[in-house]
C-alpha cells in the first residue's frame, strides 16, 4: 500500500488539547493512517494514503476548523484566476446559500454554480413566498364576503388581479435581495457564478466551456415541476406554478392537474381571488399522502367554496380547439368524457429531481429508484468528495430541510464533524384553509412499523376558542404509544392549525408524555388549549368535560 507523509505549521493552537485535536480530526478522514501534531513546535506530521485523499483535503480539513489554519495554505478566495476551489456549490437556493454561509465561516474558498431559476432558488422565487403571498390575498377577499356572525354582512372587495401579481412580484425581488443576495455580498471567499454545471469526473465541473476543480462538491439543484407523457400535452402551452405566478391577466378559469400540497393551494388562492377552478386527479381523493379523513374535511371545505373536484379521473389526451382546450379524460367507471377548459391548464402532478444537466454517468453517482441522488443521514453519497441537500437528494422537500443539509454537508465535508439529518419528528404544513399540519408519524404509519398506538381526535367544535369564533372546522388528532404514553405523531387540521404543530413536534423529539401534555398549563381561549383537550380525550369523553377540564 502506498503511503506518502507531509509536514507543514499551522497557527491558531493555544494548548496540548488543541493538537490532540487536530489529531483526532485527521485520524477520521479516510486515508490518514497517521497524525502527529506538537503545540510546542506548532507542526503536524500526516502520513495518508494517496488512493484515497490527498494532501490539499487533509489542509483543507485543517483550514475548515474555526480556530486552526495551516501557514501558507490561506484558502484562495477563487478571484486570482485559478480555478481551484476548496468547494464548488452547484445550485442556488436555499441549501446552497446555507451552504455558502458555513463555508464562508469556515474560511474555505467557495464557487457557486447557478443555472435556471435566478439565484435563491424555488422558494422565494416560485414556491413558498409567491404562492402564501397569493393566498394571504386570497383569504382577505374571501372573509370580505363570508362571515361567521349572522350580524355582520361582508359587502364584498374589488380585487385588482394584476395589482396583487405586480405586488407579489415585488415583494419577491425585495426578498431575493434581502434574504439572499444581500446576505452574501461582502464574503470574501465566494465567488457566484450563473451557468449549468457539467461533471467532468469526480473533481472537474465544467461550466460553459471552462472547467472549474474542487476538493469537494455539494449538488443542491432541487427539483422541477414532474411533466407527466400524456398525448398533446406539449401542444396545449400550459402552466405550472413557475408561469402562473406571473400571470398578470387573471385567467377565465384554471384546470390543475393534481390534488397534491401544490395544486390544492393553488387551488383555493385563485378561486378565492375569482377565478373558477376544477381539479382532476388520479387518485381517489386529495391530499392522498394522508389518512382519509384529512382530504375529506378540505374535499368539504372546497367544495363548499365553489372549487370542482373530480377524483379517479385520468386526463389521457390534450388538444385544442381554437382558444379552448379539450381534456379527454378516463372516468371512474371506466367510460370515457372530454371536459372544456376555456382558461388555462396548469401542471401541478409533483415534482422531480432536477439532475439531467449534471453528468452524472460520467462520474457513477448512485440515484435512487425515483430519480433523486442518494444520501445518508449526513449528506455523503456512494463518491467520498460528494455531497447532495435539498429536493434534488431522497430527504423530504422543504425549504427548511435543505437549509439544514446544506449546512451540516459543509460541516461534515470539511470539519471532521458527523452531524445527522434526524426527521423523526420533522413539522410540516400545507397551506390550504383549514391548514393541515402534521408530525411524527400517522396511524396507519405507525401500524406498519409495528407500534402499539392508541388515537385520540378531538373535533374543533369542541374547542372553546372555535366555538367562540364560530368557526369549527376540522379536528386535532394525537398518536401516543400505549407502552410508553410518549406521544408518537400529530395531525391538525384547523384554520392557522400550523401554528400548533411546532409545539407537538417539539413534544414529540423530547419524548413528551401524553399526561405530560395533559397536566400542562394553557391559556384558556386559544386554539393550543385543544393540545390539552385531545390529551385529556384518551381517557375522558371531551363532551363531558367543564371549560376549566384537567
Amino acid at each position: 500500500m502506498n503511503k506518502e507523509t507531509v509536514k507543514f505549521d499551522i497557527t491558531g493552537m493555544t494548548c496540548d488539547h488543541c493538537a490532540t485535536g487536530i489529531e483526532k480530526l485527521l485520524t477520521k478522514k479516510e486515508g490518514v493512517k497517521e497524525a502527529n501534531v506538537s503545540y510546542s513546535k506548532a507542526t503536524c506530521e500526516c502520513s495518508f494514503d494517496p488512493a484515497k485523499t490527498s494532501k490539499e483535503e487533509i489542509i483543507s480539513t485543517i483550514n475548515g476548523t474555526k480556530n486552526y489554519r495551516v501557514k501558507g495554505e490561506i484558502p484562495d478566495n477563487g478571484n486570482s484566476g485559478n480555478n481551484q476551489f476548496d468547494l464548488i456549490i452547484i445550485g442556488g437556493g436555499s441549501a446552497a446559500f446555507s451552504a455558502a454561509i458555513k463555508a464562508e465561516s469556515l474560511g474555505l474558498s467557495t464557487l457557486m454554480v447557478n443555472g435556471g431559476l435566478d439565484f435563491g432558488g424555488t422558494c422565494v422565487n416560485v414556491g413558498c413566498v409567491p404562492s402564501k403571498n397569493l393566498i394571504r390575498a386570497g383569504e382577505t377577499a374571501y372573509h370580505a364576503t363570508h362571515s361567521n356572525f349572522e350580524g355582520i354582512k361582508p359587502k364584498g372587495a374589488d380585487i385588482d388581479f394584476a395589482q396583487i401579481i405586480k405586488d407579489k412580484k415585488k415583494l419577491v425581488a425585495t426578498l431575493q435581495e434581502k434574504k439572499y443576495m444581500d446576505v452574501v455580498s461582502d464574503f470574501e471567499n465566494l465567488t457566484m457564478l450563473k451557468g449549468w454545471a457539467t461533471f467532468k469526473d469526480n473533481k472537474i465541473i465544467e461550466v460553459d466551456g471552462k472547467e472549474y476543480k474542487a476538493i469537494k462538491f455539494l449538488i443542491v439543484t432541487g427539483a422541477t415541476t414532474n411533466i407527466p407523457t400524456i398525448e398533446g400535452l406539449d401542444k396545449i402551452d400550459y402552466l405550472t406554478n413557475v408561469s402562473l405566478f406571473d400571470l398578470e391577466e387573471k385567467p377565465k378559469s384554471l384546470t390543475i392537474m393534481g390534488a397534491g400540497y401544490i395544486g390544492l393551494e393553488i387551488a383555493m388562492a385563485y378561486n378565492r381571488l375569482g377565478v373558477k377552478v376544477r381539479i382532476i386527479e388520479f387518485t381517489d381523493r386529495v391530499l392522498r399522502t394522508q389518512t382519509p379523513d384529512i382530504s375529506e374535511a378540505l374535499e368539504i371545505q372546497m367544495r363548499k367554496e365553489g372549487i370542482e373536484i373530480l377524483p379517479n379521473f385520468r386526463a389521457v389526451k390534450f388538444e385544442k380547439n381554437g382558444n379552448e382546450t379539450i381534456i379527454h379524460c378516463k372516468c371512474p367507471d371506466g367510460s370515457f368524457t372530454q371536459i372544456v377548459e376555456k382558461g388555462k391548464v396548469v401542471i401541478a402532478t409533483g415534482t422531480k429531481p432536477h439532475t439531467s444537466q449534471l453528468g452524472l454517468d460520467n462520474i457513477g453517482l448512485k440515484l435512487t429508484q425515483s430519480g433523486h441522488i442518494a444520501v445518508n443521514e449526513k449528506m455523503e453519497t456512494n463518491l467520498s468528495n460528494i455531497y447532495a441537500a435539498g429536493d434534488v437528494a431522497n430527504t423530504p422537500a422543504f425549504v427548511y430541510t435543505a437549509a439544514f443539509e446544506g449546512k451540516i454537508a459543509v460541516e461534515n465535508a470539511f470539519s471532521g464533524t458527523e452531524n445527522k439529518a434526524d426527521y423523526s419528528s420533522l413539522p410540516w404544513v400545507v397551506f390550504t384553509d383549514p391548514q393541515i399540519a402534521g408530525a411524527g408519524l400517522d396511524e396507519a404509519q405507525a401500524e406498519s412499523k409495528g407500534i402499539p398506538f392508541e388515537v385520540s381526535k378531538l373535533e374543533l367544535k369542541d374547542v372553546p376558542r372555535a366555538i367562540a369564533a364560530n368557526d369549527t372546522r376540522g379536528f386535532i388528532k394525537l398518536i401516543r404509544n400505549t407502552e410508553t404514553d410518549k406521544l408518537i405523531g400529530a395531525r391538525v387540521v384547523a384554520p392557522e392549525g400550523g401554528e400548533l404543530i411546532q409545539q407537538l413536534s417539539m413534544a414529540i423529539k423530547y419524548g413528551i408524555t401524553v399526561k405530560d401534555l395533559a397536566d400542562s398549563f394553557y391559556p384558556y381561549l386559544t386554539l393550543g388549549e385543544g393540545i390539552k383537550l385531545a390529551a385529556i380525550t384518551f381517557g375522558k369523553d371531551v363532551s363531558k368535560l367543564s371549560c376549566c377540564a384537567s
